[in-house]
């Protein structure tokens, strides 16, 4: 039909019935929601499929779930799997092919398979999982050391929200009280660009912090609210947990709810269910460590309490001991003093008498050796200027005169010359 020349409509119409009858039954078709919208009950969504690698587009097209039906297969999806349609989903649907010549291809939604769903998201959190164990990262910041003490927190929180105002309740009370500080930055923790927000607002609260403060804060804190499971999804981000496992700080980590997980909560030092539970756990920490202290400090009372009850008591035996020693040395020392003292007196007796017989010797010597006796004996005593002489050498010619007084009286004499013995200097 060469020659064969249709209107638009014409042609359009006959693409339409060509599509119905190729593709009368709906099939299942694996895709990912890039976009929707929902008006008057109707859902208007953009599907699309990407390259592996790249993350191109290579296929899209538009997609109705219909108010009379959205109800039925949303509720059903949603219920099942506990994840909220919306954007950046990869679902399995089942879809029938639609061609309107006024507004083009499109295909109606009739139903969701919800494991799919489930399954896509846990094979990209085990993916996550696996390689950051590969680049031993995983247990990285739970191997941490437990801080001490907790004084200085960093938390990362999103702004306004219901977890972040539980969270400040008993925090506000710590840091009125004096005993813990908290810095808050702000983050989006849903969405595209959450893990890039918190990854953002991470930085610029460690570089602040680094200008205001001399040293590292105690713990990081990452808390949110609970929320739809493709929410907390967007926080399995590879980068976001690998910036966090190479942090030097403790990273405590709340986010949703009891049934919640997410990867934070399989790299961090520890993880609670919420935040309320974050800030019990660091005010149980913080307690904990008093106990510690006030234990520690009735253990040394009571250790020193022994301790000086047994130096008292080896006080008590060194006194008595040193009071026995001290009696005995001081018995040994009278006993020697007593022989010292005794051994002093015979001896001192044994001088004197010795000095008496001197004394008497001495007295009997000079009673022989008195004037009257020698001159008795024939001997003269030779005096001049009134000085008795004993040598020859010390009479004076000058004055010749001298005096020679014997036994029986004194003669006046003068020196004609001196002759000194043979032998001796003149």
């Amino acid at each position: 039909m060469p020659d064969l020349q249709l209107s638009l409509s014409e042609y359009l119409s006959a693409v339409q019935e060509v599509i119905k009858l190729a593709f009368d039954d709906a099939v299942w078709v694996k895709a990912e929601i890039r976009n929707l919208n929902i008006k008057g009950g109707h859902y208007y969504i953009e599907l699309a499929e990407k390259e592996a690698r790249s993350d191109k587009v290579i296929a899209s097209c538009k997609a109705t779930i219909w108010k009379f039906s959205a109800a039925k297969i949303v509720g059903k999806f949603e219920r099942e799997s506990g994840v909220e349609l919306s954007r950046d989903l990869n679902v399995l649907i089942k879809v029938s092919a639609r061609f309107d010549p006024q507004y083009g291809f499109s295909v109606n939604i009739e139903e969701i398979d919800s494991s799919y769903t489930l399954g896509d998201i846990a094979k990209r959190y085990q993916q996550i999982v696996q390689l950051l164990n590969n680049e031993g990262l995983l247990y990285k910041n739970q191997l941490l050391p437990a801080p001490f003490d907790i004084q200085h927190v960093l938390v990362i929180a999103p702004e306004q929200a219901a977890g972040l105002g539980d969270f400040k309740k008993d925090a506000d009370a710590l840091q009125q009280a004096g005993v813990c500080e908290f810095v808050y930055h702000s983050a989006t923790f849903q969405g595209n660009t959450a893990a890039q927000s918190i990854i953002s607002a991470l930085g610029q609260g460690l570089r602040q912090w680094a200008s205001d403060f001399t040293s590292p804060p105690d713990l990081i804190v990452i808390i949110r609210g609970g929320g739809a499971v493709n929410d907390l999804a967007y926080l399995n981000d590879f980068d976001l947990a690998a910036l966090l496992c190479k942090r030097t700080v403790p990273v405590w980590v709340g986010v949703g709810h009891e049934k919640d997980r997410t990867i934070l909560d399989e790299i961090a030092h520890r993880s609670f269910d919420t935040p309320s539970k974050v800030i019990a756990g660091i005010r149980n920490h913080i307690a904990s460590r008093i106990q510690e202290i006030l234990d520690f400090r009735q253990n040394i009372q009571l250790l020193s309490l022994h301790q000086m009850t047994a130096y008292q008591s080896q006080n008590d035996q060194l006194m008595k001991t040193i009071e026995t020693l001290s009696k005995s040395q001081i018995s040994d020392a009278y006993k020697q003093l007593q022989q010292v003292k005794g051994q002093t007196q015979n001896y001192a007796a044994q001088m004197i008498k010795f000095a008496q017989h001197q004394i008497e010797a001495l007295m009997r010597e000079t009673l022989l050796q008195n004037p009257p006796h020698v001159l008795a004996k024939g001997y003269a005593v030779v005096r001049q200027h009134s000085h008795a002489v004993s040598s020859a050498q010390q009479l004076s010619q000058d004055t010749p005169q001298i005096q020679i007084e014997m036994k029986d009286g004194i003669i006046d004499a003068e020196i004609l010359s001196i002759q000194p013995h043979t032998g001796s200097s003149s």
